[in-house]
Parts: structure tokens; sequence; C-alpha cells
């Protein structure tokens, strides 16, 4: 149903076709600045839940920050229905709620002593998305919902498969070996999709292997590093690691290749703790960036895309200038939920999807969701910190480094910033692949958490039980000398 048959429906119900329309503009207008607003304050919490040590007034604002994500959620959902009286949005919107309350409570449950920071912002994310895929058509929020609630219901095993599988630190080989194949198999059996042969298709499913091989790089790197960082040892993992980055080059996949890439460099630097390692790489990919320039064409496409997208608006610069020009249009407080044209942008509901946020909800809303990006990684960072396990304490890291470095090349690419690599913007975009292994990242490096708490508990208790114990003989032996005496 299009806005025309939607007012004339509202009409046979209400009456006058002014008041209506009238209405409708209040409800969107007064709407997008109570989002802006909501949100701005749920990402305050974000940064400031962590003044002081008092654990009542945590668990308040971590109460509040839902409590704003269901507004913002039934604000959204209810200016879409407006825009368009279709009852499927109000299925949409229950359904989403129950998921939403589900992942709060079970998740609350299962990682017992998790970060609920994290947690909020996952979910936070999730909804952004939702609401916006809503927005882009029917199709994309339905397989984006089923996808997430699969691996959000299975994710509630990663805790229970962490602490009973004890040897994930032991299979540095097999993962590489595993990476590797995966990444390959699209030679064999890939497909070409938006100039990357980075593709599995079978039927109707389309599985991007690169999502799920970035977490099993960050294993493979952190199981050998976390055994020896000599010379030579890490001469074999440079080897290894430069294959997965070189088949991604070969697909054309840049985007994921960079990100192998930073996250190895990193993860090497932390193991070794040497700068000439970040010298050297970081050199070795300025060197590789220009030669990747001059070997392939669509990396020039790219850039010059970047550099000048205004003197190619009909070829090489058409999603870059389509891009700056929604995020332009819509200024800071956005031109309402419904109301803008996100259909003009480019693949608007995976790479791009940044920019029809800034469209419709505006660039204030578009701060705020790199901000509680920035909150994910601040959390993955002290996280990775508290672990006591090499092994944890790298894939933590690793982990981590992947996470934000997505982040910054999709909203860098969006902007202009950077030229665009065509990745998605983490939980936002849609995806299958993409929702599905963000998803697995952030209950990994949770689960991770948790784990680690539990074994300090464990390890605090029997301290103070050895302590008790040989308090105990002292005593024991004070008493008898005394008795003696």
């Amino acid at each position: 149903m299009n806005k025309k048959e939607a007012a004339e429906k509202l009409v046979n119900i209400f009456g006058d076709m002014n008041v209506i329309g009238v209405l409708h503009s209040i409800i969107v207008e007064v709407s997008k600045y109570i989002i802006i607003i909501l949100f701005a304050v749920y990402t305050w919490h974000c940064f400031t839940v962590f003044f002081g040590n008092n654990n009542e007034r945590k668990e308040k604002v971590y109460k509040r920050q839902r409590g704003i994500m269901y507004t913002i959620h039934f604000i959204c959902s209810l200016v879409l229905y407006l825009n368009s009286l279709d009852v499927k949005i109000i299925m949409y919107y229950f359904i989403q709620l129950v998921f939403l309350i589900f992942v709060g409570k079970s998740y609350s449950y299962i990682y017992k002593g998790m970060s609920k920071t994290v947690l909020n912002n996952m979910l936070m994310l999730m909804t952004t998305g939702f609401i916006m895929l809503e927005r882009l058509g029917h199709g994309y929020v339905t397989r984006q919902m089923a996808f997430a609630a699969a691996i959000c219901f299975a994710g509630l095993f990663i805790p229970y498969i962490i602490d009973k599988f004890t040897y994930f630190d032991k299979l540095g080989w097999i993962y590489a070996v595993v990476g590797i194949v995966l990444l390959a198999l699209v030679f064999v059996i890939g497909q070409e999709k938006y100039g990357a042969k980075n593709w599995i298709i079978i039927g109707s499913f389309a599985l991007q292997p690169s999502e799920f091989v970035k977490i099993i790089f960050v294993f493979f790197v952190a199981a050998l590093f976390a055994k020896s960082s000599k010379f030579i040892d890490i001469a074999k993992v440079t080897v290894l690691a430069a294959v997965h980055v070189l088949i991604l080059v070969a697909e054309k996949d840049l985007g994921a290749a960079l990100i192998f890439y930073i996250t190895y460099i990193v993860l090497l630097f932390v193991a070794s703790r040497k700068p000439v390692y970040l010298a050297a790489g970081l050199m070795a990919g300025c060197i590789a960036a220009v030669a990747a320039y001059n070997l392939f064409s669509h990396v020039q496409t790219r850039v010059i895309a970047w550099s000048d997208p205004w003197s190619y608006i009909d070829t090489a610069g058409y999603q870059v200038a389509h891009s700056l020009f929604a995020i332009g249009t819509g200024g800071w407080f956005g031109m309402g939920l419904g109301e803008g044209m996100p259909g003009v942008i480019p693949v608007a509901e995976s790479d791009f999807i940044f920019s029809a946020i800034c469209e419709e909800l505006g660039f204030f809303f578009g701060i705020c969701i790199i901000l509680v990006e920035i909150s994910c990684f601040i959390m993955f960072i002290n996280i990775s910190l508290k672990m006591a396990k090499r092994f944890y304490k790298l894939v933590a890291l690793g982990l981590s480094i992947e996470y934000i470095f997505q982040v910054f090349l999709t909203i860098g690419g969006v902007t202009k910033f950077i030229p665009s690599t065509g990745v998605t913007l983490p939980l936002v975009s849609y995806g299958g692949s993409s929702i599905i292994s963000t998803v697995i990242l952030f209950n990994i490096i949770q689960g991770l958490y948790v784990l680690n708490g539990d074994r300090e508990e464990q390890d605090g208790k029997k301290e103070a039980a050895r302590r008790k114990a040989q308090d105990y003989r002292q005593a024991e032996r004070t008493g008898r000398r005394r008795r003696a005496q």
C-alpha cells in the first residue's frame, strides 16, 4: 500500500483529508526529535554507566537503556504503520518485541556475569537494523529476523561449548587449514556478486565464507601466538596469514582482506611486543595498497569515485555521490522515517544503510550509532584485558579489532572518508552471513568473559580455603605449644 492509498484509507476512517495530513505530518516531525533525544540518552548511558561502583545504580541504568530501546522501537513501528497502514508492520513489531525480550532475559540468565552494556548495544543495533530494513522492504526484514532469531538461540550454547571444550587453543594449524579451504572454496563453486567472487549461492540461499573465516582466522593466529612468539614461529604464522589475505585479494574481496590484514598486524604486535613488526606490517600494507591500485581496475574505479565522485556521478561515483546526497538531505535531524528516498541509494539495505539512516533519522542519530559501536569496542578491549589466559586474551582482542575496523570501513566508505570497500555495518546491515558472524563474535567474547570470571571465582574460593586451612593448622600448632608449656 502506497502513501496515497494509506491516506485515502485514513480519510474513510476519520473523515477530513486535511486533518489527517496535518496529523500525520505532526507525528512524523515530532517523532524524529523524540527518537534522537532518546537515542542520545541511551548513548550517554553507554559511557557513564561505569561511573562509581554502585551496582544497584548500574542495574537501573541497564533497565533504562532497555526501556529506551523498546520506546524507540514502538515509535518507529507506529510511524511506519501510519505511513502505509500495512498490518504486517504490526505483526513485525510484536515478533521483534518478543525476540528482544527473549534474548534480553535468556542471555542474562545463561551468560551470568556478562557485560550488560554489550548485550544492550547488540539488541539496540539489531533493532535499528530491523526498523530500517522494514522501511526498505518486507523481504529484507523477514529474512533478517529469521537469521537473527536462529543465531541468537544457538548463541545460548556458546558458554557451555567454551566451558566443556578446553582444547580450542591446541588447534591452531587446523584452524588455518579450515580457513584456507573455506576461502578457496569459492573458486570452485563460488559466484560473483557486486564485483567480488566471494559468494556461494545455492538456490535462494547465499553464503559469504569470509564472514565466518574471519572468526576462525583469529582463533588460528591467537592459538599459535599463545604458544610461541619466536621469530621462526612468527614467520610460519605470517605465511599462512598471507595465504588467507592473498586468496581474498584474488577474489577481489578487498574489504575482507583489509580486515584480516589489520587484525593480524595488531595481534602480531601485541603477542611479540616489538614495534618493528608493527612498522613493517604497516609499511607492507602501504606497498600492497599501491600495488593493488596498479593491478586491479576496480580498485582504481573506487579510488576515482572517492577522490572526485561528482565528476563521475553517472558512472564510478554514482554510489558515493548518492550516499552523500542522502546524508546531506537528511541534515542533523533527518527528514523523518518514511519521508526520504532511500531506494535511490545503491544497496541501501547493506553497504550503504548508514546513509539511509542518516537521511531519514538524521546525522545526530548516525553519530549515536557510531558511539554505540565504539562503546562495544571499548567493552571488548576491557574484556580482553581482564582475561587471565593468553589465548583468550588474544582471541578477544582479535575479534575486537575485526569488529571496529569493519565499522570504520563501512562508515568511512559511505561518508567519503576512505574509498568504499563494500563491507556491511555489523548488526544493522542486511545479510545473513553478516549478522550470524557478528552475533557469534559478540557471544564468543561474552562467553570467554563469563568463563574467565567463573574460573577467577573458583580460584578465589580455592585460595580462601587454602588460607583458612593454613590458619587452622597454625592455630593448632600454637595451641599444642601452649599446652606443652
